[in-house]
């Protein structure tokens, strides 16, 4: 599974060599920073960049231009010593599996202008998948970019890279399309970071070895597996799991825990001071929606394991399911707003030991979060529902009463504070996590709203798409048919997860011929 070219220098010289390419770069974005000024400004460029072919990190680092170097000097520099960022993938032409229709696409999407559409949405498979080049694992130690196995498809614009939860959308997406075998490289790919890291990683470059993001691997592999029916790939699967040790689950679990691997970066949910960045507490913080992914991976695991054979296995991680069931309605169910909430723990003392539940210490802010419990309905339909209907029901008055729900899909939160995971932007996933959740709670009422939620997200990337010839990262939920902003970096397109929900809506409702698609329809 593994790139068969060797390491260069091998274990600890070569993670020392990685160690001091990326020094070397931080270095040159601190010296670009000076030279070009804040303005359009993108630090991640040049932690991205690969040596050059004929140049070494050492005579890079030596020829470095100081003392405040001129626009002019920094644009030689850079020419001279690094290749384009980026460069280090290679097209991966048409993926085998790519059809430009392909039989039983969106069987139920019948106006034109929105089969048309999705078509092209379909295509755009094509433009963001990708292959590491041969020369990121012949000389990792000139690349941050790390050598993986197989296809990637990556987010789009300066995510040059695979992101852990991105993928998630991104493989939804493709077994709406029937790439089932690019959806199979993605998994591998994020089986392999398992293997050679001891978790999933943040994203696929070596500045993001220290953390993880959202646990959402297994769920790519079950919905795989429910589309193919491929049962080797679930063995696969449990021989991975396997391998995680306890130290490593916990490791990864606390990774998890800090700001940029929630995904919500930024956000004023992780800020004692919505106005004070400084103010970030995330790690003491007990996240409404990491205990539902974990959560669903323990049901996942018990799954495959009773699939297989594995009795023990399944036992254990069924008993974990329920435990930790228990635990969200105890800590993160409030009874008076019918929704889950964040906990937030003393700071003192690192936030670890035992304390006291007390109900002032949820976060009673309202979030898109708080709803995400409702996801665990849409899973295993052999188990129990997460949520019966009467509670989904509740819980679905409460989100209408919210605030959040807009006219082009659901607020990330109502706090507009010019971070990104804040209002006015909405995000695909958690679009497509709310809307699985109530259309499987068994209510047709809250199925109807479902509906209405997905209708207004497709309409809103349709009349975006239309305008711009691009799909976006984010949308502004107030406005149909408007991108979305703030953050720490420009708006971004492409896109993924974007990508990847739509076509999921799309398949799962359907678009009849009668009912228009434009944003003056809504």
């Amino acid at each position: 599974m593994a790139p068969t070219a060797a390491v260069a220098g091998g274990g600890v010289e070569a993670e020392a060599e990685a160690e001091a390419l990326l020094g070397l770069l931080q270095r040159v974005q601190s010296e670009a920073l000076r030279a070009f000024g804040p303005n359009d400004f993108d630090p991640k460029l040049y932690v991205d960049l690969p040596l050059a072919a004929d140049a070494s990190a050492a005579a890079a680092l030596a020829s470095l231009p100081r003392a405040a170097p001129s626009r002019g000097e920094m644009e030689a520099y850079i020419s001279r010593y690094f290749a384009l960022a980026g460069s280090d993938l290679v097209a991966a032409a048409d993926p085998p599996d790519f059809e430009r229709d392909p039989p039983g696409f969106l069987p139920r999407v019948e106006r034109a202008e929105a089969r048309a559409w999705a078509l092209e949405v379909h295509a755009l498979w094509k433009d963001l998948t990708r292959r590491v080049a041969p020369a990121v694992a012949a000389r990792p130690d000139r690349h941050t970019l790390l050598p993986l196995p197989g296809r990637v498809v990556v987010p789009g614009s300066r995510f040059r890279e695979v992101y852990y939860w991105d993928s998630y959308w991104v493989v939804r997406g493709l077994l709406v399309s029937k790439m089932y075998e690019t959806a199979k490289d993605i998994v591998l790919n994020l089986v392999y970071l398992v293997e050679k890291y001891g978790f999933v990683l943040n994203g696929a470059r070596s500045y993001y070895t220290n953390r993880s993001q959202p646990p959402l691997l297994s769920s790519m592999v079950l919905d795989i597996y429910m589309a193919t029916g491929d049962m080797a790939f679930v063995r696969r699967d449990e021989e991975f799991a396997s391998k995680l040790s306890t130290a490593a689950k916990e490791k990864f679990y606390h990774q998890v825990a800090s700001t940029a691997e929630t995904g919500w970066d930024f956000s004023s949910r992780w800020m004692r001071d919505s106005t004070d960045m400084t103010t970030l507490t995330t790690s003491c913080i007990i996240p409404v929606d990491l205990n539902t992914f974990i959560l669903k991976m323990e049901q996942d695991i018990a799954f495959f394991a009773k699939l297989i054979g594995e009795s023990t296995t399944s036992e254990i991680f069924s008993e974990a399911s329920k435990a930790r069931h228990n635990a969200i309605d105890s800590v993160l169910w409030n009874t008076d707003m019918e929704q889950w909430l964040d906990y937030w723990l003393p700071t003192d003392g690192n936030c670890q030991g035992v304390y006291q539940w007390k109900s002032i210490s949820q976060n009673r802010a309202i979030f898109a979060s708080n709803f995400v419990p409702l996801w665990l309905n849409a899973q295993h339909s052999g188990l129990e529902q997460f949520v019966d209907e009467a509670k989904s029901v509740r819980v679905m008055r409460s989100l209408q009463k919210s605030g959040l729900l807009q006219p082009a899909g659901i607020a990330t939160s109502l706090s507009n504070t010019g971070q990104q995971w804040d209002f006015p932007n909405g995000w695909a996933p958690l679009q497509h996590l709310i809307v699985e959740g109530l259309l499987r709670s068994g209510s047709g009422e809250a199925r109807e709203l479902a509906e209405d939620i997905a209708t207004r997200w497709v309409r809103t990337n349709y009349d975006a798409y239309k305008a711009t010839g691009a799909m976006h990262e984010k949308y502004d939920v107030v406005t149909c048919g408007k991108s979305g902003g703030g953050g720490e970096y420009k708006p971004q397109t492409g896109f993924g997860w974007s990508n990847g929900v739509i076509l999921s809506f799309l398949d799962e409702f359907g678009w009849p011929q009668d009912k228009k698609i434009d944003c003056l329809s809504s």
